[in-house]
């Protein structure tokens, strides 16, 4: 028996694709090598420092709750350098946290904690 000339060169094709090693044909894996994707966590933080008063507002879009701190540093070597209580900033709330130094502020950032 012999094949149309139509119907040859997909006869071969079919058949090179069905030879193929099962890893080199598209698919989707389960397990394809590259790490799983990293769980979304963390508030976004607007920090405003007005002299020597700081205000940091925290929204987190995200399910799990972030635990967030105020550190300020102060620019005087007498003057204290503080660090707020933590705030847990829950899924889709925005916290207010607040600080100041007794004369100028040097720097001031937000600390994140995944709470447990």
């Amino acid at each position: 028996m012999r094949l149309s000339r139509s119907l040859a060169p997909v006869t071969v094709a079919v058949a090179l694709v069905l030879s193929l090693p099962y890893d080199a044909m598209a698919h989707a894996r389960a397990d394809d090598g590259e790490p799983p994707a990293p769980d979304l966590f963390g508030a976004a933080c607007r920090t405003n420092v007005s002299g020597s008063h700081v205000v940091a507002y925290c929204h987190n879009p995200y399910v799990d709750t972030d635990r967030v701190r105020l550190h300020i540093e102060c620019a005087r070597w007498w003057d204290i350098d503080t660090d707020s209580a933590p705030v847990d900033a829950g899924p889709a709330s925005t916290v207010r946290l607040a600080g100041r130094c007794w004369k100028d502020v040097e720097s001031a950032w937000v600390s994140h904690q995944k709470e447990r």
